[in-house]
C-alpha cells in the first residue's frame, strides 16, 4: 500500500485494524508479527500501528508507551532517510503483549478508527506534497522521541500518539485537514507537559 491508495478504498483505517486482528492469537503477540501482518504494507501504513497501539488501553503497560515512542521515531527516520523496506532493532520486535489484551484493546479504539474512515476523504493534498510531507515526518519523529521521557507524565504519550495517529490516517487517506489537526493537538500536548511542570 502507498501513500494515498487507501484514500480510494471504503475503510483504509479499518482494514489495518482488521488485519491486526486477525494476527492477533490465544497467546502473547510480539510486536514484530503484528508488523509483519500488515505484509508489504508502506512505512506510513506501519507508523499508524504504534501509534494506535500507544492511544489504546495498551498505553498503560509500563515502558510500552516508550516501546512505541521508540517504534515511531525509527520508522520515521527511515522514511526520512528515504528506506523502502523497515529495519527494527530486535529488542522492540520482540516486545510481547497478551493477545487478549491486545483484542480487547483493538475492540476499544474500533469506534475511533470507525469515525475516521467515515470522515476522512480527499482533501488539502497540497499539505501532504515534498517539503511539507517530510516536515510532517519530522514531527512524527519528535513526537516518538520524546514519548520515552513523558513517561510518568499521565496522559501525554496517549496525546502525542494522537497527533501521530491523525498525521499517518492522513498520508494513509490523502486527507490534508487531518495533518492540520494533528499539529493542533501536538500543541496541546505541549501545553499540558508545560502545565503538569508548573512551567506555565
Amino acid at each position: 500500500m502507498t501513500e494515498y491508495a487507501a484514500g480510494n478504498a471504503r475503510r483504509p483505517v479499518g482494514e489495518i485494524v482488521d488485519k491486526l486482528n486477525d494476527a492477533v492469537p490465544e497467546g502473547d503477540v510480539t510486536i514484530g508479527e503484528l508488523l509483519k501482518s500488515l505484509g508489504e504494507s508502506s512505512l506510513v501504513t506501519v507508523l499508524f500501528v504504534p501509534a494506535l497501539l500507544v492511544v489504546s488501553p495498551l498505553s498503560g503497560i509500563p515502558l510500552f508507551s516508550s516501546v512505541c515512542g521508540l517504534l515511531i521515531a525509527v520508522i520515521s527516520a527511515q522514511v526520512l532517510f528515504g528506506r523502502k523496506h523497515l529495519s527494527l532493532p530486535g529488542f522492540i520486535m520482540r516486545r510481547s503483549i497478551s493477545g487478549v489484551r491486545a483484542r480487547a484493546a483493538l475492540r476499544r479504539v474500533r469506534g475511533m478508527t470507525d469515525w475516521l474512515d467515515t470522515h476522512t476523504r480527499t482533501r488539502w493534498r497540497f499539505v501532504l506534497r515534498s517539503p511539507m510531507r517530510q516536515w510532517i515526518y519530522v514531527l512524527c519523529l519528535f513526537c516518538g522521541a520524546v514519548m520515552p521521557f513523558l513517561e510518568l507524565v499521565p496522559f501525554s504519550s496517549s496525546i502525542l500518539g494522537s497527533a501521530v495517529l491523525l498525521f499517518a490516517t492522513a498520508l494513509i487517506a490523502g486527507d490534508g485537514l487531518l495533518a492540520g489537526l494533528g499539529i493542533g493537538v501536538m500543541t496541546a500536548a505541549a501545553v499540558t507537559t508545560l502545565y503538569l511542570f508548573d512551567v506555565l
